[in-house]
């Protein structure tokens, strides 16, 4: 009991004053009233109540489906006209428990017809200048009009009757689709094909003056199915442009007829490889199945360089069959160098493939394929083995976008075939990203017409392990640097933007459709969110055990963002409400800093507000065994504080050790011999980990971390004690950069001014 005595004293002194305070302010608070706004309440009310569809867990329920459509198709190119033509048999099958009395198929090349209202979406003005190709662009030149023609929707032979509103079309079925049918039906349809380099497209060709030869990337080039699910019934809604796709799974049987000079790659499996490959062509496949080092040229450059030359009247029709994919896109031109290599995916051999014109190289031949092969065994790593045969990288000058099996990158060397470092990482940055879009939402399948971070934002996290990996995988690549040099995925690159300002920033959770600054909203927040939750928060083995766990629920399913976030937290045993709740929900920032700093000294000698302390609570020096507390500036301080250590100068504590322990256990004892209460201050809007560096008198340095629970009962200021033998010469709070705090001025002890990469930055350029 004395013991017990003694140690409630204690405590006393060094935190009863500020438990006081705090209980005060919280009182006036209640008499005011309030609701619940605590940045660690739970998020009931943000998420949809679990239901047998979707637990509680994050994990499907045991009522979970998805319906699916499989797709036969032939398509034409007329290369001379650039016009698409197809015909399309779809195969719906019906596995939601409703009845269906119509079905939604998407149009997305309606966007470009000429009067598309996503044309009209923004708003514009004059500027004070502007080039000649901008002017004649928007001012001069008939608007294109690429949308589908469709003429033709049957089924059995019977015209269907259907209706176009803008992206979407309605067909109207003669009877309900019931739950657990399949139906068939028939399109035929055509529509220009854009030059996507002049319009920044998806999907289009290329035109290359100087030989005449087009090269096409060819995407969203058919009718397609919406997706039905649980979560909204028909996710029908437009197409404007910045958020992407919603697709179910099918699977998929394609002939696709181009000029015979046409070197092509597309989703699925070549079923007639024989047909449309030469001998020559065969034979550096076969060797491209055994070789695991290094890419081989099924197609050389002097092989495509030969071939802009003629422009072949007669055609090869490509078959393709694919298993269980949510979309469909190839690539076509005479202009391409092929090339492949094989690669070990966790024991599977998958053909990782480049597809490029002359005109990128020698870049694409260096780099492109291996980059592919990188992707793929960092990403199966961090989900689950990459289920695909291949994965092929299509150059495309000025693109980024992703498709099953199939990519198209940017990164072009000049005339001279030279490049930058900066063109160089870019090149193999994108290559990451959209190879590694495969894995999301190509394989997780969520909806990116409405949360286009799930895709964007947790890919980019992805791409920013992966390209560290491929800094280690290619060290010669990034010589003489260290590491890969990632444009996003480290907390210090997204300070800029959370500092920015508030009128043009959004929550990540927003439609892409109604974001400023989409880049930063979807893709670079969330992965950089995510890689603190990774490093800072979680830990890397609960981070990546929760996330393979999401990954591999949800891969060829239809994931929603509270799967995922209840996903992290049912695989991990860690709350992560406050997280979700403050990145993903709201535009607050982190600025956490230090206000003050105080040193204290212990003493047996009653001090004047240790006296009025206890005589508040009713005790006085005579009945309690105490220790008093001190400043160099108190009037109860003496020099022998300093000089002497706590066992020596107190024989109050001298006495209760050794009535209380042993003398082994009075060995392990330790008796700081000062104490520095710290103020920490949280001007910023969210609540995070705090990350401490003390520093020492005599050079040494230690790193304190404590949780985010420290700021649960006190949002602006919490104040924590630093027991030490030695004396402290500074204290930095984040030291790493860990947390993306947007002010680094206040972090440190004493004060020092100091500049993020950004104002480095700015202060370079004004030099």
């Amino acid at each position: 009991m004395k013991r017990l005595k003694l140690l409630t004293s204690v405590f006393l002194m060094f935190i009863f004053a500020g438990l006081s305070a705090q209980e005060n302010e919280q009182e006036e608070v209640r008499q005011e009233g309030h609701t619940n706004q605590n940045k660690f309440r739970q998020m009931y009310m943000e998420f949809a109540t679990p239901n047998q569809y979707r637990t509680a867990s994050g994990a499907p329920g045991p009522a979970y489906y998805q319906n699916e459509a499989d797709y036969v198709m032939d398509i034409v190119l007329d290369d001379k006209n650039s016009v698409l033509t197809g015909e399309e048999t779809i195969t719906y099958h019906n596995n939601s428990p409703q009845n269906l009395e119509y079905l939604w198929v998407q149009l997305d090349q309606n966007i470009r017809k000429k009067d598309s209202p996503s044309l009209q979406k923004d708003g514009d003005g004059m500027a004070p200048v502007t080039t000649p190709a901008n002017f004649a662009n928007k001012y001069m030149e008939e608007p294109f009009d690429g949308g589908f023609n469709i003429k033709e929707v049957s089924s059995n032979g019977a015209p269907l009757k259907y209706t176009i509103h803008q992206t979407m079309m309605r067909i109207d079925l003669p009877q309900p689709l019931e739950s657990g049918a399949s139906y068939e039906f028939d399109i035929k349809w055509s529509y220009n094909i854009n030059n996507h380099v002049t319009n920044r497209a998806r999907s289009g060709y290329e035109f290359f003056p100087e030989d005449g030869n087009k090269a096409y990337v060819i995407a969203q080039f058919f009718p397609r199915m919406a997706v039905y699910n649980d979560v909204e019934g028909w996710q029908n809604m437009q197409f404007w442009g910045s958020g992407e796709f919603a697709l179910p799974f099918g699977d998929y049987e394609v002939n696709i007829t181009v000029p015979a000079d046409h070197v092509m790659e597309a989703t699925g499996e070549l079923q007639n490889r024989k047909d449309v490959y030469s001998k020559d062509m065969m034979k550096r496949y076969e060797q491209a199945q055994k070789s695991y080092d290094k890419p081989v040229l099924i197609v050389t450059q002097e092989e495509a360089e030969a071939a802009e030359k003629g422009f072949a009247t007669k055609t090869k029709t490509w078959k393709y069959k694919a298993d269980m994919v949510r979309d469909f896109a190839f690539s076509t031109s005479r202009k391409f160098i092929l090339d492949m290599m094989a690669t070990d995916v966790q024991g599977k051999k998958v053909m990782a493939v480049s597809l490029y014109p002359k005109e990128g190289n020698p870049l694409w031949e260096e780099w492109s394929t291996r980059a592919v092969a990188s992707t793929l065994k960092s990403y199966s790593d961090m989900t689950f083995q990459y289920p695909y045969h291949k994965a092929v990288s299509v150059h495309a000058k000025n693109q980024g976008m992703e498709y099953p099996m199939i990519c198209w990158n940017y990164g072009r060397p000049d005339e001279n075939g030279e490049y930058s470092d900066r063109v160089k990482f870019g090149m193999i940055s994108v290559i990451i990203h959209e190879v590694g879009h495969n894995f999301f939402p190509m394989i997780v399948n969520s909806d990116e017409r409405q949360w286009g971070w799930m895709d964007e934002g947790i890919n980019t996290f992805v791409q920013y392990v992966a390209e560290q990996e491929f800094g280690t995988e290619y060290p010669e690549a990034i010589a003489p640097a260290d590491k890969y040099p990632s444009r996003r995925g480290e907390p210090s690159k997204i300070v800029p933007y959370m500092k920015g300002n508030q009128d043009y920033i959004a929550p990540i959770m927003s439609n892409p459709e109604e974001v400023y600054q989409l880049g930063n909203n979807a893709y670079g927040k969330p992965a950089t969110a995510l890689n603190i939750l990774r490093e800072t928060v979680m830990g890397r083995d609960l981070f990546d055990h929760a996330f393979k766990t999401y990954s591999q629920r949800w891969m060829f399913k239809h994931p929603t963002p509270e799967d995922f976030f209840r996903t992290m937290e049912d695989a991990s045993s860690i709350d992560l409400d406050w997280f979700w709740r403050g990145w993903f929900y709201t535009t607050d920032n982190v600025d956490i800093g230090i206000r003050e700093v105080n040193k204290y000294y212990v003493t047996d000698k009653p001090t004047k507000a240790g006296k009025d302390l206890l005589e508040r609570y009713g005790a006085s020096p005579e009945e309690v065994d105490a220790l008093y507390v001190v400043t160099e500036d108190d009037e109860e301080f003496s020099e022998d504080m300093k000089e002497k250590s706590l066992m020596e100068s107190s024989q109050t504590l001298q006495a209760y050790v050794m009535d209380n322990f042993s003398e082994e256990e009075r060995k392990n004892l330790k008796a700081p011999k000062y104490f520095y209460q710290v103020v920490f201050e949280k001007p910023g809007g969210l609540v995070m980990p705090l990350i401490v560096e003390v520093s020492y008198a005599d050079g040494t340095s230690e790193k304190i971390t404590y949780p985010v629970q420290i700021w649960r009962k006190n949002d602006q200021v919490v104040s924590k004690v630093i027991p030490s033998n030695k004396e402290i010469t500074k204290i930095v709070v984040d030291p790493d950069l860990e947390t993306a705090d947007v002010d680094v001025n206040n972090n440190s002890w004493p004060k020092t001014e100091n500049k993020n990469e950004f104002e480095e930055y700015k202060e370079g350029t004004d030099e």
